[in-house]
This record gives structure tokens, C-alpha cells and sequence, in this order.
């Protein structure tokens, strides 16, 4: 998750830049991470919260919420607020990465934070998961002709 995470931000910080030919490499990179961190965020998700509300917590929080916050509140206050400063010029229309630069740098700087978090949850549940699978309590047992 943590690599996710941080692919995630070195792609978004010179997409925000708007570098040229940088659009071709950063939605791959981008749409694989977003398909890589909705992958492995099941397990965690489940053995951290429990499986009574999973849906809930899983598809009913977090996307949504996250995509009110980037698409309705953040982005949304970027381009108005650039728009208005634009309007101010006498220009038109907000056009080029000037509209949306802080909404990249935010999502980069989100990046950066859920790999520190990732990587802390990380050391914090790794002593929970070497009690529970050092037993050997999960694996078949094997019989002597095999």
C-alpha cells in the first residue's frame, strides 16, 4: 500500500505541474495505483473493523466521502476561486494546469501522508500477525504419504 501510495505522489507532483508529455505517463501509473490500493485496502479494512459493517465502512465511507471532498469541496473551490480571480482580468475561463495545480499538490501531499500512515500501521500490526500465523493454526495438516 505504501508503494501505491508513493508512486501515487511522485505521479501527481509533476502532473500538477503540467510538464509536457506527462499526462501519458501519469494516468496509467495513476489508475493502476487507484486499482492496486482498493485491492489490498479489503483485507485491512476487514481484520482492523470486522466484517459486520464492512460494506459500510468500505464502499460507503470512504468513496464517497473522498470523492465529495476532492471533486465537490476542493477541486470545485480551486476552479471557482481561480475562475474569480480570472474574471477580475477580464478573462474568460480558467484554462490550462493554473485551475486545478493546488488540487494536485493537495492530492500529492495526501499521498505523502498515507504512506507515513501505511507505514506505521505497518510496524504496529506486524507483532499481531506473526502471533497468528507462527503457529502454523492456519495451515493444512499433512498427512505421511504426501
Amino acid at each position: 500500500m505504501a508503494l501505491a501510495l508513493t508512486v501515487m505522489l511522485i505521479t501527481l507532483f509533476p502532473f500538477s505541474l503540467a510538464l509536457n508529455g506527462i499526462v501519458y505517463a501519469a494516468i496509467p501509473l495513476l489508475g493502476i495505483c487507484y486499482g492496486i490500493f482498493y485491492d489490498i485496502m479489503v483485507p485491512p479494512a476487514s481484520e482492523l473493523f470486522g466484517l459486520k459493517h464492512f460494506g459500510l465502512i468500505y464502499m460507503g465511507l470512504g468513496n464517497p466521502t473522498g470523492a465529495l471532498l476532492v471533486s465537490g469541496l476542493l477541486a470545485g473551490y480551486a476552479y471557482e476561486s481561480y475562475d474569480a480571480e480570472a474574471a477580475k482580468q477580464d478573462s474568460s475561463a480558467c484554462v490550462g494546469h493554473d485551475c486545478f495545480e493546488v488540487t494536485f499538490l493537495v492530492l500529492a501531499g495526501v499521498c505523502g501522508l498515507g504512506t507515513i500512515l501505511s507505514i506505521i500501521l505497518t510496524v504496529r500490526i506486524r507483532p499481531v500477525y506473526q502471533l497468528l500465523y507462527s503457529g502454523g493454526s492456519f495451515r493444512l495438516p499433512q498427512t505421511p504419504g504426501h
